[in-house]
């Protein structure tokens, strides 16, 4: 019996190191293409050479996370509340945290492009606001009846100017952007009350775009609980925010010391990704990165995801290559064995 007492003691001081609670840093990635690849044929496999589920192969990565995005009414059901609910349950399987990511669009959101869904974009604001409200309960709703936990929930996309455009477009219609996102939150904690609500930039070097819109929600009385920021290096230098990759990690961690100390608000890294040419380059940023973040945000910073590590192809920021892990990914088993210690 004192033996059996000893591994069930050992079992939950496990669980607790991999973090159910509030101490843990998440690693994890972005996979919602993943069943989509699986459509198309294509098959994924470890540094071994064996195959591996996408959720499978984060898991033997180390990472204790996986973030699943949203659309509305998306071509071919990718990314729709059925796949996102399957994808759910493979990282359930597996034991991992669940970020659910709302674009509130059909298709892809992001700083340069916030567009109505189809079915939304002849609706006064009332109607608008009442049709996102609906959405994100009954995707979360959905989620809740399968028994899948929901750790963190986006309301919109790398909202850097707003979302739902020209509706809520922050620069013209903030006090709409706030109202929606307040929508959004209290949607949100009518299912799941103790989810994470984050309101997620792009541009996490760049203090300035995080006062714009975090003053507008402040304002008009918008709630969240965390803020999420996309950390890209590459982007930086493209967009000439930065000069270089060590600008990137020294400023975003900054700028989540001044949003901790302006706001209140407790942060987490919710996109990065580094050049798949050079792997080791990356792997060396993403470690800077992944440290920065556990060690140079006096604590504010949650975690650290990585977008489509598995996508190959035209995106850049991928970390496969031949449909197997490059050493971009070994800063996150590698900072996952450091955890265990």
């Amino acid at each position: 019996m004192k033996k059996i007492l000893m591994m069930v003691a050992a079992m939950m001081l496990t669980a607790a190191s991999y973090g159910q609670n509030g101490n843990t840093f998440w690693l994890g990635a972005d996979i919602s293409g993943t069943t989509e690849l699986e459509a198309q044929g294509a098959k994924l496999y470890n540094a071994k050479g064996e195959i591996r589920e996408n959720t499978a192969l984060m898991h033997e990565l180390g990472l204790n996370a996986v973030r699943l995005r949203v659309w509305l009414n998306p071509r071919g059901g990718w990314s729709g509340a059925q796949d996102v609910l399957e994808m759910a349950k493979r990282a359930r399987y597996y034991g991992m945290a669940v970020m659910v990511d709302f674009h509130y669009s059909d298709w892809w959101a992001d700083p340069g492009k916030q567009t109505i869904p189809g079915q939304w974009q002849y609706l006064a604001f009332g109607e608008m606001k009442q049709k996102l409200w609906e959405h994100t309960h009954d995707v979360l709703k959905l989620l809740k009846d399968n028994c899948i936990d929901i750790k963190w929930v986006q309301v919109g996309n790398e909202t850097t100017h707003g979302f739902l455009w020209p509706t809520a477009r922050a620069e013209e219609n903030m006090e709409n952007y706030a109202t929606l996102t307040e929508t959004g939150y209290q949607a949100v904690k009518s299912v799941y009350p103790d989810a994470k609500v984050i309101v997620h930039l792009d541009g996490g070097c760049d203090q300035k775009r995080y006062d714009f819109i975090f003053d507008g929600l402040k304002k008009y009385g918008a709630h969240w609980d965390m803020i999420g920021l996309s950390v890209y290096p590459y982007w930086d230098v493209e967009a000439k925010l930065e000069k270089n990759w060590q600008g990137t990690v020294r400023d975003f961690a900054a700028n989540i010391r001044h949003l901790y100390d302006k706001y209140g608000s407790e942060c987490m890294v919710v996109e990065t990704g580094a050049e798949v040419k050079k792997p080791d380059e990356g792997k060396k940023i993403m470690s800077a990165v992944i440290n920065a973040a556990m060690n140079d945000c006096d604590g504010h910073c949650h975690g650290v995801f990585y977008w489509a590590p598995e996508l190959e192809g035209q995106y850049p920021l991928g970390a496969f290559q031949n449909h197997r892990p490059t050493a971009i990914m070994d800063a996150f088993t590698e900072a996952a064995a450091k955890m265990k210690q």
